[in-house]
């Protein structure tokens, strides 16, 4: 009997030691399963993983280069522009004065404006096979050093014939009240240098053909976009007869400032 009592302490004894170990042992911090989560893992994006302790967010991760292809866009570069223009030459000719009257004469027009129109080819806002596919590789720096290049070009002056300059200066600097036809000089300005801080185009010595074709696909509903900016001159050339639109044409390719007077030249 003895010996049972014995060993019946012995074994309450090592229980009471077993528990009291077991509440003496320190429990394991509460963050150290979150921390083994936070471990770098082999292969593992630090630019997408934020759980990666040190190492930036999809917030704060640097973009890709040209990710973001407006962000270091610079004033045009018109020497970076010669050669970047140099696919523009066969149609627009190489100083931006096209042979080909139907084709415009870029030289002289705003960098503004040859890079509204260039993006707009790209988004596909204003429909043109052959300039949409030439827009479509070009960044917009490649648009804006193209067209500080063309920007910086003369225009070559054009002539007006004679028996159409009187209704198209009317036109041109008075417009039509009766009609509600505004003056083309009011946006293009008297000596048709246009207005680059609002985008409006440089109509100077542009070739008599590509005015006129232009005017009569607005006058038919054609539309370069869909913004206010965009609809301005289609309203208005739908208000012009087809006499209207080859005085006007006329009177435009004549209109230059190297002579004396403002006044057209004629043929």
């Amino acid at each position: 009997m003895k010996f049972r009592h014995a060993a019946a302490a012995i074994t309450a004894m090592l229980v009471m030691n077993v528990a009291a170990a077991q509440t003496a042992a320190p429990a394991k911090p509460a963050s150290a399963p979150a921390a083994a989560t936070t471990a770098a893992k082999p292969g593992a994006n630090p630019a997408t993983d934020p759980a990666t302790p040190g190492m930036p967010t999809t917030e704060t991760a640097t973009a890709a280069p040209g990710a973001d292809a407006t962000a270091a866009v610079k004033p045009g570069d018109a020497t970076a522009g010669q050669g970047k223009a140099a696919a523009c030459g066969a149609c627009h000719g190489m100083d931006g004065n096209s042979t080909d009257a139907q084709n415009p004469r870029l030289a002289g027009q705003s960098e503004q404006y040859i890079v509204r129109q260039l993006t707009d080819f790209k988004a596909g806002k204003r429909q043109n096979p052959i300039m949409m596919g030439m827009a479509a590789p070009l960044t917009p720096q490649d648009m804006h050093d193209i067209g500080a290049y063309f920007a910086k070009q003369k225009p070559l002056p054009g002539v007006a014939d004679k028996a159409l300059v009187d209704q198209g200066q009317t036109l041109y600097r008075e417009g039509d009240t009766a009609r509600g036809i505004p003056a083309c000089m009011a946006c293009h300005g008297p000596d048709g240098r246009g207005n680059p801080g609002a985008m409006y185009p440089q109509l100077t010595s542009q070739h008599a053909k590509y005015i006129e074709a232009t005017l009569k696909s607005w006058h038919d509903g054609t539309a370069w976009g869909d913004d206010a900016h965009a609809k301005i001159m289609p309203s208005i050339a739908q208000k012009l007869d087809d006499k209207d639109i080859a005085a006007l044409a006329s009177y435009i390719e004549g209109l230059h400032t190297n002579e004396a007077t403002d006044a057209p030249a004629t043929r």
